[in-house]
C-alpha cells in the first residue's frame, strides 16, 4: 500500500528469470516482472493465476521512482530457505557452504576453454578442508550444471547450491581438461569456531567497533575470500569513532602500528595501547589500504 490508498492487486507477465546482474544483495537471482511495483511495495507477493506465491517483490528498476515495468522478486525457493531457518529457531539463515571462490567467465576464458558462448562457474580457489576440496574440486574446474540445471554464472550457481537443503549432497557437472566429471559435494554449514566476538571499548579509532575472528561461517556471511584470515569488523555503533573514522562492515583489520593482528585480542590490545598516531592496514573489498590516523 505504498501510496496509502488501500491494498492494490496489479497484473503483468514474468519478463525474465534468472536475472543475476541486478546490484541488490549477495544473493542474485531473480524473478523479473513488468507487473507494476512501486516504492513500499517491498515484501508484497507475486502470485500466479492460481494464487500459489512464486516470489517476494523486492526492488524496481526507475529513473522517476515510480513503476517503469522493470520490478524484481526474490523466487519463493529462496524465501522457503529462510521461512525453514526461522521455524527451526535460528538465529541466522543457515545455507550449504562450498568452501571455494568463483569467477565468472570472460570471453578470452570461454576461447582459451574452447566454449562456444562465456557461460558457467570456473573454480578460482578451494580453501582446504571445505566442502569442495572434500569433493575433489579443483582450480580450473568449470561448473557447468548443478542437480542437472544449468549455470550461466558464479550468481545462478550461488542460487541453485544455497537452495539446496542442508544434510545431502548435490552433483555438479565439470569440465577438466577437456572431459566432462560429475563431482558430488556435501551440502554442510560452514564451522563456526572461534568466533570470540567483542566491541572494542578503549578510546582509539577502534572504539565502538564489534569484531570477530574470521572462521568459515563469518566469511560466507560475509561474503569474503574462503582464504580469507585475521579479524574483521561486523557492525559499527552509531556515531563511535570507528564509523567516524570511516570503517565498514567486512573490512579486515590486518596489521596495527607494525603489530601483525592476527586475532580479537591482538586488535583489543592494540587499541588500549596509548599512541599518537595510528598506522592501519586494513582489507576491504580484497583490496589492501594503508590508513595513518593523528599526528
Amino acid at each position: 500500500n505504498p501510496f496509502g490508498v488501500g491494498q492494490t492487486v496489479t497484473h503483468g507477465i514474468v519478463s525474465a528469470l534468472a536475472r543475476t546482474q541486478v546490484g541488490i544483495t549477495d544473493y542474485q537471482f531473480f524473478i523479473q516482472t513488468d507487473a507494476a511495483i512501486n516504492p513500499g511495495n517491498s515484501g508484497g507477493a507475486l502470485v500466479d493465476m492460481t494464487g500459489k506465491l512464486v516470489g517476494i517483490n523486492t526492488a524496481i528498476f526507475s529513473r522517476s521512482g515510480g513503476s517503469q515495468g522493470i520490478g524484481f522478486a526474490i523466487p519463493a525457493n529462496m524465501v522457503r530457505v529462510v521461512v525453514a531457518s526461522a521455524k527451526s529457531g535460528g538465529k541466522a539463515v543457515k545455507r550449504p557452504w562450498l568452501g571455494a571462490r568463483l569467477q565468472a567467465v570472460t570471453p578470452d576464458i570461454a576461447e582459451s576453454l574452447g566454449l562456444r558462448l562465456p557461460t558457467g562457474a570456473l573454480v578460482a580457489h578451494v580453501a582446504p578442508g571445505g566442502p569442495a576440496a572434500k569433493a575433489g574440486l579443483k582450480v580450473s574446474d568449470l561448473m557447468g550444471a548443478i542437480d542437472g540445471k544449468s549455470i550461466d554464472d558464479p550468481n545462478a550457481f550461488d542460487y541453485r547450491f544455497a537452495t539446496r537443503p542442508l544434510g545431502g549432497s548435490a552433483q555438479v557437472d565439470v569440465q577438466r581438461g577437456g572431459k566432462t566429471l560429475k563431482v558430488i559435494i556435501p551440502l554442510e554449514v560452514a564451522p563456526d569456531t572461534n568466533r570470540d566476538e567483542i566491541t572494542i571499548s578503549a578510546r582509539s579509532p577502534f572504539q565502538g567497533a564489534k569484531v570477530v575472528n574470521i572462521s568459515p561461517a563469518v566469511a560466507e556471511e560475509l561474503r569474503l575470500d574462503s582464504n580469507a584470515e585475521g579479524v574483521v569488523v561486523i557492525d559499527l555503533e552509531d556515531g563511535a569513532p570507528a564509523a567516524g573514522v570511516g570503517f565498514q562492515k567486512g573490512d579486515i583489520i590486518m596489521a596495527v602500528n607494525s603489530q601483525k593482528i592476527a586475532k580479537t585480542s591482538d586488535l583489543d590490545k592494540a587499541a588500549k595501547t596509548s599512541s599518537r598516531v595510528w598506522r592501519i592496514i586494513v582489507v576491504r573489498g580484497g583490496q589492501q589500504i594503508n590508513v595513518t590516523l593523528g599526528g
